[in-house]
């Protein structure tokens, strides 16, 4: 449809207002299928899927909800062509705010500068590809026509709301690693997509975590009993957890960071919402090193929150067969034996590591996506699911790298306990295994930790997928 409407409308969008009459009666009798004179929800619904797959779910429901004006659920011929006049309106303040030089058309260094104030940074190949999906004519830029015409039945109020439009149904990727939150535009919170993508990132989080949680017990059981078992490689490591506890005890663990995942993401989400008000001063933009910050101190906050089930998924990886029954039986006795504190051993090294694991990885992240556009890409915008998974492994391998050390030191304190030696300071600890162990030390269990990276992101990324199919999302 809206490759038609272009050809109908747009030789004759000298535009008077008889003419818009007249061009929007058509379009209203195309989409009244049953001829009764009104629109309703479902008739609405099937004319935007000719006229654009890539508007998103629910835009039916915000047309309704703005051109209903008598709440009988069905639109009249008056009320369509009032909601039409009131939304062309809206476009056209946007379409102002994009013309800086005022000149009639937008170009591409335009789409750029107007992304840019609003704290999305894009490169001049993804530019075009929003310009080449608008223009119609061929010229390399968009004229008020244009413009109109295309989101003429996209329920968008303001610039605002089209950027956001932009930066999901376009694949415009920013490089937002895992350490900052995704942002949800004001009609998916609306519309409930918002807890639909939060439930479909978690389930794939627990997936990708239950078909690496072997990797990871046997990770843990590297790093703290490094001296004893100094010679242990990936199988003999394996076949001494089967040997102890059977097959299943490779996953031992494994349901308190699946458990976690849950509160973790929602006290994520709801700490980077605050710190970007928090941030942004006198009501300016959020740019993307404020997101990263915020990003980063939502982490933060995440952490110190859910830091205790982080103890108890430690000791029950390194627990013995039968030493405990489940997570509240382990939080018991850790409580019995050991008080409050030990819940929070450990802490320190994980804040400070927190900060080069998130920087790392979004720094190497964004440096290889943006290298691979600029070299490969040609004109193409989408590197690929390949090419981002491969910068995603990567970076995620080189946050590892930097924090690997910290996070031995972390293990290594939640721990010690087991080790029946008493509480050591992380000075201490680390000097102990610098003297006892040399630099390679701090690195114990590194191996399967990276063998792990590569599948777990592969795996969350097709869970996402497939869930977001079964949830409703596109």
């Amino acid at each position: 449809m809206l490759r038609w409407l272009r050809g109908f409308v747009l030789p004759t969008a000298a535009c008077q207002d008889d003419e818009d009459y007249f061009n929007y009666g058509i379009l209203f009798q195309d989409l009244d299928r049953n001829g009764d004179g009104v629109v309703d929800i479902i008739e609405l619904r099937e004319g935007l899927k000719n006229w654009s797959s890539t508007f998103g779910m629910h835009s039916e429901k915000d047309i309704f909800k703005a051109g209903d004006t008598n709440d009988d659920s069905k639109l009249d011929f008056k009320e369509f062509l009032q909601y039409l006049k009131d939304h062309e309106k809206k476009m056209r303040l946007a379409f102002n705010s994009l013309d800086k030089n005022n000149d009639g058309v937008i170009d591409t260094s335009e789409i750029i500068a107007a992304l840019k104030s609003l704290g999305i940074n894009i490169s001049e190949a993804q530019a075009k590809n929003i310009l080449q999906s608008i223009d119609t004519d061929g010229t390399m830029t968009i004229d008020w026509d244009e413009w109109k015409y295309y989101f003429l039945l996209h329920p968008a109020r303001s610039i605002e709301d089209i950027a956001g439009f932009w930066k999901r149904y376009t694949i415009i990727d920013i490089g937002e690693s895992i350490a900052i939150p995704d942002e949800f535009t004001e009609q998916e919170k609306h519309s409930g997509d918002w807890w639909r993508r939060l439930v479909a990132g978690g389930i794939a989080a627990a997936v990708a975590r239950t078909c690496t949680a072997p990797f990871d017990r046997l990770k843990l059981m590297m790093q703290v009993h490094s001296l004893k078992s100094g010679r242990m490689r990936l199988i003999g490591g394996f076949e001494q957890m089967v040997t102890e506890g059977g097959i299943r005890s490779l996953w031992r663990g494994n349901g308190t960071n699946v458990f976690k995942i849950a509160p973790e993401a929602a006290i994520k989400i709801g700490a980077y919402e605050q710190y970007k008000k928090w941030l942004s001063f006198d009501g300016a933009k959020v740019g993307i090193i404020e997101r990263f910050v915020s990003g980063s101190l939502a982490g933060v906050t995440a952490q110190t929150c859910i830091y205790p089930m982080e103890v108890i998924k430690t000791r029950l990886a390194l627990g013995t067969t039968g030493q405990y029954s489940g997570i509240i039986d382990c939080g018991k006795k850790l409580l019995k034996q050991e008080g409050v504190r030990t819940f929070f051993k450990g802490y320190i090294p994980n804040f400070l590591g927190i900060i080069p694991y998130a920087g790392i990885d979004f720094a190497v992240y964004e440096l290889l996506k943006n290298y691979w556009l600029e070299h490969y890409a040609g004109n193409a915008v989408d590197p690929g699911i390949m090419v981002l998974l491969g910068c995603s492994a990567l970076s995620h391998t080189s946050g590892q790298l930097a924090s690997f050390p910290l996070n031995l030191v972390r293990t290594r304190m939640q721990a010690q306990a087991l080790e029946q030696k008493g509480t050591t300071s992380m000075i201490h600890l680390i000097q102990d295994i610098y003297n006892k162990e040399g630099k390679k030390g701090f690195f114990r269990g590194l191996t399967p930790n990276i063998i792990k990276v590569l599948p777990a992101v592969v795996i969350s990324c097709v869970a996402y997928e497939k869930v977001k199919g079964y949830l409703g999302l596109i």
